[in-house]
């Protein structure tokens, strides 16, 4: 599966941004979905995850709890990151991922399909 993400950029803190990430070459029906982010010089940190269900069980990392939101939608092989509330230390390269599980988790290892990455940058 292929992974592609977009709808980063610059943004004043408080901001919003929206994260889209497709998927093509097979459906994610089945698999749980990630959002991970990484600064420069900092190792690849966990945001949020989905279960495979539309409407599933989520997971946030305690930073983003309140701020951020995952969603998905598997009609169109389609997982989402709305961010509100944006503060300069979210700024970070954002990637997404698909699971080899259904139901979600925060370790990369759990990951296997990453895509490219979107930039995210908050300015204070």
């Amino acid at each position: 599966v292929q992974l592609q993400a977009s709808g980063g950029g610059l943004v004043q803190a408080g901001g919003s941004l929206r994260l889209s990430c497709a998927a093509s070459g097979r459906t994610i029906t089945n698999n749980a979905m990630g959002w991970f982010r990484q600064a420069p010089g900092k190792e690849r940190d966990f945001v949020a995850a989905i279960s495979w269900r539309n409407t599933g069980s989520t997971l946030y990392a305690d930073g983003v709890k309140g701020r951020f939101t995952i969603s998905r939608d598997n009609g169109k092989n389609t997982v989402y990151l709305q961010m509100n509330g944006l503060k300069p230390e979210d700024t970070a390269v954002y990637y997404c991922a698909a699971s080899v599980y259904s139901l979600p988790g925060r370790t990369t290892t759990e990951y296997h399909h990453w895509g490219q990455g979107t930039l995210v940058t908050v300015s204070s």
